[in-house]
């Protein structure tokens, strides 16, 4: 049988109430859920309330989770999208009842083709990372998610800095990719 990745045993370990375990998946995967959440809302304030919101649902579901992959990061990129798509439409209910205020902030119609575009290249994003060894998903986490320098990540990592140098630039291309594979489609 071959090992877990840390999101299968930190996700196994908070389905059965482990509280620090949580807090690992909540610390690796924070940063990429507010960034799907804030491409969705355009809203830094209610990126933030969805992404915590995002992870108060995925604690409770937690239990039920069959993970497919390596990684639980496409599971709440898919809690995140339904929670923004909730936000939006409180948003235009709160509108469409309150007569007195008026909220230039909120776009008057939704850009449905723009919220699927973003909804695509979220996933895409969430299914690229999704295919990387543990070690480069690490290595991204450190560096692009935590802002680790690269020497800091390769002493926490055990490995020299021309490994993490090399393998981030090349994670970074892969997303890069993904990223431009969605533009294109």
């Amino acid at each position: 049988m071959p090992a877990q990745t840390s999101d299968q045993r930190w996700a196994a370990q908070a389905a059965n109430g482990d509280e620090s375990a949580f807090r690992e998946l909540y610390r690796t995967h924070v940063r990429p859920v507010y960034w799907i959440a804030q491409g969705i809302l355009a809203s830094p304030p209610d990126a933030e309330d969805v992404t915590q919101e995002t992870f108060v649902v995925a604690w409770r579901k937690l239990p039920s989770l069959q993970l497919r992959g390596e990684s639980i990061l496409p599971w709440l990129a898919t809690i995140c999208r339904f929670q923004a798509a909730n936000r939006l439409r409180q948003q235009r209910r709160d509108r469409a009842h309150t007569a007195d205020a008026v909220d230039h902030d909120i776009v008057d119609t939704v850009d449905v083709e723009q919220q699927v575009i973003t909804a695509d290249l979220a996933a895409r994003i969430a299914d690229a990372v999704g295919t990387l060894g543990e070690l480069d998903r690490e290595i991204l986490r450190l560096c692009a998610a935590e802002g680790y320098a690269y020497q800091a990540a390769a002493a926490r990592l055990g490995v020299s800095h021309a490994v993490v140098r090399n393998r981030l630039s090349r994670v970074r291309t892969r997303l890069r990719v993904a990223v431009e594979e969605e533009r294109d489609a």
